[in-house]
């Protein structure tokens, strides 16, 4: 199996487990939650490509380095996040903060203000495995840091396995770029 494949597969996993734990886990996602898996999917489909772009070690090789940079973006939005769970900065976004009645004058003007579902506000820590004191946010964290670097690291030894020594075969740019 192509490492870069083994990148978009662990990519696309990231927000799947966390859909899952939405869906059959019974846990409510706040909006830091939702924007931290939007890079994951950037990650998988880059390294999906970096797949399909093996003729082209290049370019394959980009991919899989943007994928790994993608997948550290999922970890600059779970460093915001871990931040706004441990009260050491407000979160920067407006619908993370708890439902408040504004300029409400009556309880039917409150009740109007509300949204329908809740939201679950950012500074509230998810944890997934009880008694674990680690946030799903430091979670995502350490997977994000560890995914991207993987992913830089095999986009770092891409073009050795393709064109180093020991490569067999005609160059993998094609015939007759072996006399460059």
């Amino acid at each position: 199996m192509p490492l870069s494949l083994l990148v978009a597969l662990l990519a696309a996993a990231a927000p799947l487990l966390a859909m899952a734990s939405e869906r059959w886990g019974g846990l409510n996602p706040c909006l830091l939650c939702l924007w931290q898996r939007g890079p994951y999917w950037v990650a998988a489909l880059l390294a999906l490509m970096a797949v399909m772009a093996m003729r082209q070690p290049r370019l394959a090789r980009v991919l899989t380095a943007l994928a790994g940079v993608a997948a550290l973006a999922s970890g600059v939005v779970a460093v915001v996040h871990v931040g706004v769970e441990a009260h050491w900065w407000p979160s920067p976004l407006p619908g993370c903060a708890a439902p408040n009645a504004g300029a409400a004058r009556t309880v039917d003007d409150m009740l109007a203000s509300l949204a329908p579902t809740p939201a679950k506000p950012c500074d509230e820590p998810t944890f997934l495995i009880p008694g674990l004191p680690v946030s799903m946010a430091a979670m995502n964290l350490l997977y994000a840091l560890g995914l991207g670097g993987f992913a830089l690291w095999v986009a770092k030894r891409a073009p050795v396995d393709a064109e180093g020594p020991g490569a067999e075969g005609p160059s993998a740019e094609g015939p007759g770029v072996e006399g460059r």
